[in-house]
């Protein structure tokens, strides 16, 4: 399988990124040894994710999450939160 994920940073800022191991990846970021982006804001915690069954799928889907606004993630993450908490 597949994943896209949103994170949120020690900073409060939001990282994209996609895996096909969703907890090994969130415990690399943690580790400090993710992207370069996070190794100097974690830890970090897993806010939203989707499932895929094609790496394709999931980089196209990555794509067009990267490209929204601050705002529009948030509300991807918000109007998901009841069936992801």
């Amino acid at each position: 399988m597949n994943y896209i994920y949103i994170i949120e940073c020690k900073d409060g800022t939001l990282y994209t990124g996609w895996t096909n191991n969703l907890t090994k990846r969130i415990n690399t970021h943690n580790k400090g040894k993710g992207s370069k982006y996070t190794r100097s804001r974690f830890p970090v915690v897993l806010k939203y994710f989707e499932l895929f069954t094609s790496k394709g799928e999931a980089l196209r889907r990555e794509y067009e999450i990267k490209k929204m606004s601050r705002i529009e993630k948030l509300n991807l993450i918000n109007n998901d939160k009841d069936n992801f908490n």
